[in-house]
C-alpha cells in the first residue's frame, strides 16, 4: 500500500506558480492546448488574488471557494467594455463562472495529488450553476443556407474593394480555407491555429491532415477534392508571400495559417476574420459565427444527411459519442416532420363513413 504524500504547507501563490508551470509543461507536450493554457492562467492568478496570495493552501475551505466564486462572479470581466454586456446585467455570466470554477477545481486536484492540501476543498464547495434554465435562447450551428453563405463570402473579395498592390496584403486564399477547413473537418480552433505543413499528406489523389488533438490524441482525417484545391491555391499563391516577411522565423516556417505580419495565425485572428465575413453575408443569412459555432455546425450537417453519430464524432476527435449529441443542434424542421411521421398520427383520421 503506497502511503499518501506528505502535506507540504505552501502558500496560494506559490502553488499556483507550481501548477502553473505544470500546465505548461503539458501544453508544450501537446496534452493541453495553448488556448486552455491561456484559460488556466488566468482563472488560477486570478483565485490567487481573490483567495490571498499570501495564504496557506491548505488553510483554503469549501466556504472560502464559496466566497471565491461569488466575488468572482459579481465582479465586472475586465477584458470587456461595459456597453458588451447586456442591459440589465451585471457581473460574469452562469457559463463564465462554472469554466472558472472548472479551472480551481483542477487545480486542488493536482495541490491533492502533490500533497499540497490534506483534503480538497472543492468537495464541501456549493454546486455549480445551472448553464440553463427554461428553453435554449438561439441555436448554435449555421443552418445549411447560413454556412454556404459563409463559404461564397470568404471566397470572394468585398465589394468596391480593389485588388491589393502586394500579394501578400490579400488574404482572400487564407481566408476561405480557413473557413471551408472550420466548416468541413469540424477542428477545433486550437488544432487550426497549430496545424504545421508536415500535418499535411498532399498527394495527386488524396490529402489528409493528422490532426494534433485535445488531449495529446491524433486523428487523420481526408480532405475532399475542393477541399485540397483551397489547400493548394493558398500554399502556392499566398503564404510564400507571407513567409517572406519572416524567412528567419523557424516557427512561421513550419505553420499553415499565417498572418500578414508572416507570424502563425492565432484564436482571436481567425474570430476576427469570421467576423469580417459575416459582416459581407446577405441580411437573412447573417448570424453570429465562431469558431465553435462552425464546430457545431459540422456536426448537424452531417447529422442532417444521416451520417452515423460515431462517424460524426471520429471527425471531431470526441472519446465519448455523448459529447457529440452536445454538439448536435436541432434541425429546423426536423420535430415537426418527426410529428407528422408518428406511428399513431393514422389513428387519429377521421374514418370514412
Amino acid at each position: 500500500m503506497v502511503a499518501p504524500p506528505r502535506l507540504e504547507r505552501i502558500t496560494v501563490a506559490e502553488a499556483a506558480d507550481r501548477y502553473l508551470a505544470s500546465v505548461a509543461a503539458q501544453t508544450l507536450r501537446g496534452v493541453l492546448s495553448p488556448t486552455t493554457r491561456r484559460s488556466y492562467e488566468r482563472d488560477v492568478a486570478e483565485f490567487a488574488r481573490l483567495a490571498g496570495p499570501a495564504r496557506v493552501l491548505d488553510d483554503v475551505s469549501g466556504e472560502d471557494v464559496d466566497d471565491v466564486l461569488l466575488r468572482y462572479q459579481i465582479t465586472p470581466d475586465g477584458r470587456y467594455a461595459d456597453a458588451s454586456r447586456k442591459p440589465g446585467t451585471t457581473g460574469r455570466s452562469a457559463a463564465t463562472v462554472n469554466r472558472f470554477r472548472q479551472s480551481v477545481t483542477r487545480f486542488f486536484a493536482h495541490a491533492a495529488r502533490e500533497g499540497w492540501v490534506q483534503a480538497d476543498p472543492m468537495q464541501w464547495a456549493a454546486p455549480p450553476a445551472r448553464l440553463r434554465d427554461g428553453l435554449r435562447v438561439a441555436r448554435t450551428a449555421l443552418s445549411a443556407g447560413s454556412a454556404a453563405s459563409l463559404l461564397e463570402v470568404s471566397a470572394a473579395r468585398s465589394p468596391g474593394t480593389a485588388a491589393a498592390s502586394r500579394r501578400d496584403q490579400d488574404l482572400q486564399l487564407r481566408d476561405r480555407l480557413v473557413v471551408a477547413l472550420l466548416l468541413v473537418l469540424g477542428p477545433r480552433v486550437s488544432e487550426l491555429e497549430r496545424a504545421n505543413l508536415d500535418d499535411f499528406s498532399r498527394g495527386p489523389d488524396q490529402t489528409r491532415w493528422r490532426i494534433q488533438g485535445k488531449g495529446g490524441h491524433v486523428r487523420t482525417v481526408t480532405l475532399s477534392p475542393p477541399l485540397a484545391d483551397a489547400l493548394e491555391e493558398y500554399l502556392a499563391r499566398l503564404r510564400p508571400a507571407l513567409l517572406a516577411r519572416r524567412p528567419d522565423d523557424p516557427d512561421a516556417q513550419r505553420a499553415l495559417l499565417l498572418s500578414w505580419r508572416g507570424r502563425r495565425i492565432d484564436a482571436q485572428a481567425v474570430r476576427g476574420l469570421l467576423r469580417r465575413c459575416v459582416e459581407r453575408m446577405p441580411a437573412q443569412y447573417r448570424r453570429e459565427a465562431t469558431p465553435h459555432a462552425l464546430r457545431h455546425t459540422t456536426a448537424t450537417l452531417l447529422a442532417a444527411e444521416g451520417w452515423d453519430v460515431k462517424v460524426v464524432a471520429e471527425l471531431l476527435g470526441h472519446a465519448s459519442i455523448a459529447t457529440t449529441g452536445v454538439y448536435l443542434d436541432r434541425i429546423e424542421g426536423e420535430l415537426a416532420a418527426a410529428i407528422r411521421a408518428h406511428p399513431l398520427t393514422a389513428a387519429l383520421e377521421p374514418t370514412q363513413a
